[in-house]
């Protein structure tokens, strides 16, 4: 179902797309990553694949994508919209155990706006290749903020993200073991494509990051 979310800033509103199944649990609010909106197949990909497994999805644009611009907008800006979709999630479904992340940049400033202020029924946020640094600039600056989450934190991260160096990953997990739980994608690069040396079938990889995702949000659904 398409949507309209009003972000409550001078970017005026943005699209959205509701997909809910009949027997519903949860609902994953989805945000996209830096280079691609709502409508990749990628994101396609994810809400076709949740809703199978008992997930509602609601993605939706940031506003620099809905206008069709080339750079991300300024992250008060990307946090207030992740804010306002979170709201508009709620408003669809009060019913469904709330959760929210996205794809690499999506999934960031989903992590930031939490970190500022509690997304409020949020039970979870869910990070598809968490962007820990530019590509050969390691550095886990970017993750400062992740200390001041305080709800359930999951990261799908490949072994080839030239992104998020894996070894430095899990040292900025290392504190938050309470919160976060990692999960590593074999052979993945950023968007989680294996090299067909690898022997695993796109089918396989992306099967993996869907059970988990349904059954990280089926574990924080409970009570």
């Amino acid at each position: 179902m398409d949507i309209t979310i009003d972000t409550g800033t001078k970017a005026g509103p943005v699209s959205g797309l509701y997909d809910r199944p009949d027997n519903a649990r949860a609902l994953l609010v989805l945000a996209h990553g830096a280079g691609a909106g709502m409508r990749h197949p990628f994101m396609e990909m994810i809400a076709t694949g949740l809703g199978r497994r008992q997930v509602a999805t609601l993605r939706y644009q940031f506003p620099y994508m809905e206008a069709g611009r080339n750079g991300p907008d300024w992250p008060t800006t990307l946090e207030a919209t992740v804010r306002a979709a979170v709201a508009r999630g709620h408003e669809l479904a009060p019913d469904l155990a709330l959760f929210a992340g996205g794809k690499s940049l999506g999934g960031r400033m989903t992590s930031g706006a939490e970190a500022r202020e509690h997304l409020a029924d949020v039970r979870g946020i869910v990070f598809l290749g968490f962007p820990l640094h530019p590509p050969k600039k390691p550095s886990i600056a970017r993750a400062d903020h992740l200390a001041s989450v305080s709800v359930p934190m999951l990261f799908i991260q490949g072994t080839r993200d030239d992104l998020a160096d894996l070894e430095l990953v899990r040292q900025v997990l290392m504190p938050l073991a309470g919160t976060a739980t990692l999960e590593v994608v074999e052979g993945g690069d950023h968007s989680f494509k294996v090299l067909k040396r690898s022997g695993r079938h796109p089918e396989e990889v992306y099967g993996q990051i869907l059970d988990t995702l349904a059954e990280f949000m089926e574990r924080h659904s409970r009570g």
